[in-house]
């Protein structure tokens, strides 16, 4: 990696300190991935974690303390911030979903509406944040929507051809109380109830009766998860997790030469 402004400025043997600062409270997510990118440059680059990914942090708290190449850590320095912020950000939205289905069943779910090339390290920081990961691909679970519906003409057909072709877990996403009872008929493992309003999900939580895990979805918000965990539904999926979280503000900080 070449960085014209450091190499010119910075000897290739010179060595020194720098910590990771948090500028704001959230929840830390990401210290693997940012070590690793340091140790890109620097295999023997010290990075010792003063907070754990999970844990809050708040502003002005230390999240790692960082000793090797100067060259290695002003490089890597844009990197590693942008992870650890990014990921710190889904986590920390994370949490906040979780904490407003506190003391329910519900659970919070990812999906894969994530940044391209970034879905592993994502996901990993959801579960950071206390939620649960949907499918990291389409090889994982079987979830059979509106469109293959169609071209298999019915829920039972769907379910059937995916049965014999894979022993992977179905899950169907139905529109309607009718579209429902077939799914359930069908003995699938999951049933998506897409865009339904709350009172309906009431009702299918008790047409259902605990048979089928139950996941409701569809521009859900903090404001109204609570609600809809009220229902008894099992699991809440939640898009803006990935792709609407807002990063959390960090800054390293260089601190001097070390031998």
């Amino acid at each position: 990696m070449e960085d014209v402004t450091t190499n010119a400025i910075v000897p290739p043997e010179h060595r020194s300190g720098a910590k990771i600062v948090a500028k704001a409270t959230g929840v830390l997510a990401g210290h693997v991935y940012a070590r690793e990118v340091f140790q890109l440059l620097d295999k023997d680059i010290d990075y010792r974690e003063h907070a754990s990914d999970g844990d809050t942090v708040r502003a002005g708290d230390v999240i790692a303390a960082i000793q090797g190449r100067t060259r290695a850590i002003l490089t890597a320095e844009r990197v590693a911030l942008n992870i650890l912020q990014r990921l710190s950000g889904v986590a920390t939205l994370t949490r906040t979903f979780v904490d407003a289905v506190s003391g329910t069943k519900s659970r919070i779910l990812d999906t894969r509406k994530t940044t391209p090339g970034m879905r592993t390290m994502e996901k990993y920081a959801v579960t950071m944040g206390g939620g649960v990961n949907h499918r990291h691909n389409l090889t994982e679970m079987a979830l059979i929507k509106e469109n293959h519906i169609a071209v298999a003409g019915s829920i039972a057909r769907a379910v059937e051809l995916i049965r014999t072709s894979s022993n992977v877990p179905v899950e169907v996403e139905v529109r309607t109380m009718e579209e429902l009872e077939k799914a359930v008929e069908a003995k699938v493992e999951r049933i998506m109830l897409d865009n339904w309003d709350t009172e309906s999900m009431r009702r299918a939580v008790a047409l259902v009766g605990g048979r089928v895990e139950l996941e409701a979805s569809g521009n859900m918000t903090v404001e109204r998860v609570g609600e809809v965990a009220a229902t008894g539904i099992d699991f809440i999926s939640v898009g803006a997790l990935t792709h609407s979280a807002r990063a959390l503000d960090m800054s390293l900080l260089h601190e001097g030469v070390v031998t």
